[in-house]
């Protein structure tokens, strides 16, 4: 069986071979050159070799110990190498960010200009941009960071609030004359409803602040923003989506909203990522733009 071989005893041994004397090795080790000594006997009992010649004058590498110390500086060199490989990959910015976010609107119209001036400031950065609603692992590597809606509770993660997103309840002038107008969100369980991946809508009442939760149905569901409002102008039913998604829409009155004093609740946006002290340079970049510059995109 193989015995355990002390990788300091090996560094002391280095050390001796390229200094040429017991004496310097101690110094540049700053250590006793009795201990230089015995680190050399250690390794030798424990490789089973003798790796040094010495007398009283003089000291040489045997075949054994040369061969040896050969391998060996080749494989701190290697070590060496690794190192400034992992420091330099650390604190330049390059390499690659993964981003996941949702699609439609804010992927579209807010992350990807984002993104794009974040690129144009760093060209060195490479950019993975995925627009999917899947269930992301960040713990995994697959994806730095994620942008996600709604509240989340993986402690294991960092999630820091980009912004809150007013929601609104709207249909088209052409749905309002042909189906009417809801009075209270219970009423929705006459209409028709274009929903996302949530069938169950909460409100709030603007004034006594009373909740009305209920269920409701359509004829298309689907987790793309823009499609939902597509759908709503053509007349084919009520969406609840954030105002951001068709400011355009009501300004035109093109869309309208549906309920005077009922309101859903707002929902936070939030950029995700790994808790971790040693970030790479480019993940902190890309997280301080982020948060930084976040609120401009919002205009």
């Amino acid at each position: 069986m193989r015995k355990e071989v002390s990788y300091s005893d090996i560094n002391s041994f280095l050390v001796l071979v390229e200094e040429g004397s017991f004496t310097r090795a101690a110094e540049k080790l700053m250590c006793s050159r009795s201990q230089v000594s015995k680190q050399l006997s250690q390794l030798e009992s424990s490789l089973g070799i003798s790796l040094l010649v010495r007398t009283t004058r003089t000291q040489h590498l045997t075949p054994a110990g040369e061969a040896f110390f050969e391998r060996c500086k080749q494989a701190y060199a290697g070590i060496d190498q690794a190192i400034s490989r992992a420091i330099e990959s650390a604190t330049e910015l390059s390499g690659e960010i993964k981003i996941n976010c949702v699609g439609g609107y804010i992927g579209e119209n807010i992350i990807g200009p984002l993104v794009a001036d974040f690129m144009r400031i760093h060209p060195d950065i490479n950019i993975v941009l995925d627009f999917s609603s899947k269930r992301v692992d960040l713990v995994s590597g697959e994806f730095d960071f994620v942008f996600r809606m709604g509240e989340l509770v993986d402690s294991a993660l960092i999630a820091r609030r980009l912004t809150e997103l007013t929601m609104g309840t709207y249909a088209s002038p052409d749905y309002i004359c042909k189906y009417g107008k809801p009075d209270t969100p219970k009423d929705l369980d006459n209409h028709k409803c274009i929903t996302g991946s949530m069938r169950s809508w909460t409100f709030v009442h603007a004034h006594d602040r009373n909740q009305q939760e209920v269920s409701v149905n359509g004829d298309l569901e689907c987790k793309n923003g823009r499609i939902m409002v597509y759908s709503a102008l053509r007349g084919n039913g009520i969406i609840r989506v954030p105002e951001i998604y068709c400011s355009q829409e009501l300004r035109e009155g093109k869309l309208v909203s549906v309920f005077e004093h009922w309101h859903p609740k707002r929902i936070p946006l939030y950029l995700v990522y790994l808790q971790d002290k040693h970030q790479p340079t480019r993940i902190s970049a890309f997280k301080d733009f982020v948060l930084n510059n976040f609120a401009s995109y919002l205009a």
